[in-house]
């Protein structure tokens, strides 16, 4: 089973963060306060342990927050609520997501062993609710992930994507795009994504953020900066709400040896989100410029913000803290 690149994992996650009916915590997850959402969650589960949107809200944060870190607690939550709520979708979309996380972080042979599981969560959710596009995404994304030995393979997911047609054109233009970006067809993709007009659907259009920046890191992983410069731009357009344009911005600038400019973008990213990745990129642009105190201060705040920082980025934090300090 193929590790997704994080940013393809962090989709999901995001997105049924917030799908459905909102809750009191909802807005807070929205926002990835991530710590606030599982304290409220925390004080409904002590009155009411079987409550299910607190389990869900407790799921999605500590994802969000602490990533692979605390990945066996989500799965146990997520069990729980499956187990309170056989019936509803999200529950078992929740599992999948946390199953997901440990599978992406795993060896390959645990991640296979894992994969099955992660299907029939997803495959399980699409069942109890055919018209839940989170989980259409959700398991679109096994689909492109796993080899076709444990169910997986691109024939499967551009059949879902024509399928759910039915249920959402958008969606499934998008899902389309998902895959064009999977197999390298970039300006099919952004032709798609560019042409997909979500409405008042908060899913399509967070899916549609996502997948351009998603597509935004993918021309910059392929050194076409100007692609990625004018993906970016136009992510921060549509987006103002969202950090994702600005991070992709200081990415680039940083990546063509941009350093002020790059901390000087990340800062108006952390102006609209704080997140553990802005700080370590920071970190890294103050390190290039001989900045060391900036630096360590940068790699202390990645380490402690309440969002989720890759586990390699976690360790090269604290590697390049001991040698600053």
């Amino acid at each position: 089973m193929k590790k997704r690149p994080i940013i393809a994992l962090v989709l999901g996650l995001v997105a049924s963060a917030h799908a459905g009916a909102a809750t009191e915590y909802s807005a807070p997850l929205r926002a990835k306060k991530f710590v606030e959402a599982e304290k409220l969650a925390n004080a409904t589960l002590a009155r009411d342990p079987a409550n299910a949107d607190a389990m869900l809200a407790k799921v999605n944060a500590i994802l969000g927050a602490s990533g692979v870190l605390r990945v066996e607690e989500a799965v146990k939550v997520g069990e729980q609520c499956v187990a309170a709520r056989p019936q509803a979708a999200a529950c078992h979309l929740a599992l999948g997501n946390a199953l997901g996380t440990k599978a992406a972080n795993a060896s390959m042979m645990s991640a296979i062993g894992y994969a099955g599981t992660v299907r029939d969560a997803f495959k399980k959710a699409l069942e109890l609710e055919p018209r839940n596009i989170q989980a259409r995404f959700s398991l679109l994304e096994y689909y492109n992930a796993a080899p076709g030995i444990v169910g997986g393979g691109k024939d499967k997911a551009q059949d879902l994507a024509r399928q759910t047609a039915a249920v959402s054109a958008p969606a499934s233009q998008l899902m389309q795009a998902q895959i064009d970006i999977a197999d390298s067809q970039f300006a099919r993709a952004e032709s798609a994504l560019l042409a997909v007009q979500p409405g008042n659907d908060e899913v399509v259009a967070d899916r549609q953020r996502d997948l351009l920046a998603m597509l935004g890191h993918t021309y910059l992983q392929n050194k076409k900066y100007a692609d990625s410069e004018r993906i970016f731009n136009l992510l921060q357009k549509r987006y103002p709400d969202s950090e994702a344009g600005l991070y992709g911005l200081g990415r680039l600038q940083q990546e063509q040896g941009r350093y002020r400019e790059a901390i000087a973008v990340f800062e108006q990213a952390l102006a609209v989100t704080e997140l553990a990745s802005t700080h370590y990129r920071i970190a890294h642009a103050a390190l290039a410029l001989g900045d060391k105190a900036r630096a360590a201060s940068e790699f202390d705040k990645a380490l402690v913000a309440h969002t989720a920082l890759p586990g390699k980025f976690r360790s090269d934090a604290q590697a390049q803290l001991k040698g600053l300090r």
